[in-house]
């Protein structure tokens, strides 16, 4: 605990962010960590895999980066893992949670195991790290929270409908809590990202809207930076989204693109 109050008093001090990045793994927030790193901010990294944590956290070498090994799916454990990452750091000026995951949609829609295992990891798990993070950053009374959904959430389709439905639940709760923290001076940004050249995406035909981690990455930093509260990346897909909200339903059905992965 000493050691923590001494880092906290040293990072304000040196006018440092202390960041904390969840799912801090993933092909996006491992490029988020980086340009935090850039900055000189301090990191505190959490993802599942032990090996992908240590690759990201020498990444971002020489800031000062800690690391922790948690499964979020094990919602019940979430609480000591905010809890922890509170102590790593001393306090929180900015939290990414990245965490999440496209699962098999045709298995999903073939087995409740599957299709709640969607829900769990892109809803459910996230609100069980959103709970003890907004709870901290509102009695702290500053801080920036940004949540990565997807455009999935905006407009069920049939080749990811489950997840677009977690992902619309969490933009909804986003959207209290954001509402709930605008007197505590906390920015919450909800971040709907569109197709982007990562592993979780391995399975699934390239185009034209595919973008690198790096740029949306750096859409995210920027958006945070701006404390916008609902924010679409890369930007094209504010427009795009927009028309694909306002088809009508019968006409929609009737694109047989939207079966494609």
């Amino acid at each position: 605990m000493q050691a923590s109050c001494a880092f906290a008093l040293l990072a304000y001090s040196a006018g440092m962010k202390r960041v904390l990045i969840l799912g801090a793994t993933s092909a996006i927030a491992a490029e988020v960590a980086k340009v935090h790193a850039e900055r000189g901010d301090a990191l505190h990294l959490v993802g599942r895999n032990a090996a992908k944590l240590e690759r990201a956290a020498a990444a971002c070498a020489p800031t000062h980066v800690t690391t922790a090994v948690a499964d979020f799916a094990d919602q019940g454990a979430n609480f000591a893992v905010i809890e922890r990452a509170i102590a790593a750091l001393g306090s929180l000026d900015t939290v990414l949670v990245a965490h999440g995951d496209l699962g098999d949609e045709r298995a999903s829609q073939r087995s409740f195991e599957d299709a709640e295992m969607v829900l769990r990891v892109n809803f459910t798990s996230v609100v069980s790290l959103l709970i003890p993070l907004v709870n901290h950053m509102e009695a702290a009374g500053a801080g920036r929270l940004g949540v990565i959904t997807s455009v999935a959430g905006d407009r069920g389709m049939p080749r990811n409908y489950t997840y677009g439905a977690a992902k619309g639940a969490l933009n909804v709760y986003l959207q209290g809590v954001r509402s709930r923290l605008v007197r505590a001076r906390v920015s919450v940004t909800t971040l709907k990202v569109g197709t982007v050249d990562t592993p979780m995406r391995r399975d699934q035909a390239k185009h034209a809207l595919v973008v690198k981690p790096r740029r949306v990455a750096r859409d995210i930093v920027g958006a945070m930076d701006a404390r916008a509260a609902e924010v679409y990346v890369p930007p094209v897909w504010r427009a795009i989204m927009r028309v694909v909200k306002s088809t009508p339903e019968p006409l929609f059905q009737r694109a047989t693109f939207l079966l494609r992965k």
